[in-house]
């Protein structure tokens, strides 16, 4: 069964989950230059979107932001990637644009939702999360360098 394809629009500004639309181009050349995946391979990048829930937020025409969610679609869910460009900032649009995640019909049902930020949990506590309730059950494992 193919996946729902969502859309919600707010003026000239749109967020869809048509994987079509979203522009590898410019979502790789943002993320390599990133401190979260510098220099991320394009390859690397094109795997990541086939395999996600991806939201891609466009003006017009143009993509200028971007979120994903690896999931089931059933009980959990790890978001990843969220980034506006510059020119598109301090408009509200990346809270806009997590609101859209977190309302997906796919992601409301799921029993957990993680992240990963540095310095955006003022944002992401308006979407409602908090930090880790039991931060010492959650373990990683890196891949070697």
């Amino acid at each position: 069964m193919p996946a729902r394809r969502l859309e919600w629009s707010r003026g000239q500004y749109t967020v869809t989950t048509d994987r079509r639309r979203m522009e590898l181009s410019m979502i790789h050349a943002f993320l390599a230059g990133t401190d979260w995946s510098p220099g991320v391979p394009r390859s690397t990048v094109a795997r990541s979107l086939r395999h996600s829930l991806c939201f891609g937020l466009f003006h017009r025409a143009r993509q200028v932001g971007f979120a994903r969610v690896i999931t089931d679609r059933a009980t959990f869910g790890y978001v990843a990637d969220v980034f506006i460009l510059e020119g598109h900032r301090g408009r509200g649009l990346a809270r806009w644009l997590m609101e859209c995640v977190v309302e997906h019909p796919d992601l409301r049902r799921c029993r957990r939702l993680l992240l990963a930020t540095r310095d955006a949990h003022g944002l992401y506590a308006k979407t409602g999360f908090r930090p880790l309730r039991r931060p010492d059950d959650h373990l990683e494992r890196r891949a070697a360098p």
